[in-house]
C-alpha cells in the first residue's frame, strides 16, 4: 500500500493509505482530511483542494500545467510546489510523500 502523510497548517500530521490509479483528492475526502474542501468534486473548476507537494517528491509529480495553472491563480497561499490534488495520480513512487495543507482553501 501506498503511505500518503497530510500535515494540517498546525503541524497535526495523519498518514493514510492511498490506493494507486486514485487522485491525491480522493485519497483526502476518503480519509477525512480536514481542509480538503473539493468543491468541484474533482473537475479543476476550483482551487479547494490545494496542496504543498514535499519538495522531496515535487519533481516526481510535476508542475501544474494547463486549466490546473489557471485555477491555481486563484488559491491562497500559492507556493512553488503547490498543486490540485484533484490532478495528482497516486503512482507507487509517491509512496512516503508529505503533502502540507494550506490554512485557507481558494
Amino acid at each position: 500500500m501506498i503511505k500518503i502523510t497530510f500535515v494540517q497548517p498546525d503541524g497535526t500530521a495523519k498518514s493514510v493509505d492511498a490506493t494507486e490509479g486514485l487522485s491525491l483528492m480522493e485519497v483526502a475526502m476518503r480519509n477525512n482530511i480536514q481542509g480538503i474542501v473539493a468543491e468541484c468534486g474533482g473537475q479543476c473548476s476550483c482551487a479547494t483542494c490545494h496542496v504543498h507537494i514535499d519538495d522531496t517528491f515535487f519533481e516526481r509529480v510535476g508542475p501544474a500545467v494547463d486549466d490546473e495553472e489557471d485555477m491555481l491563480d486563484f488559491a491562497e497561499e500559492r507556493v512553488a510546489t503547490s498543486r490540485l490534488g484533484c490532478q495528482v495520480s497516486i503512482e507507487q513512487e509517491l509512496d512516503g510523500m508529505t503533502v502540507r495543507i494550506p490554512s485557507q482553501q481558494g
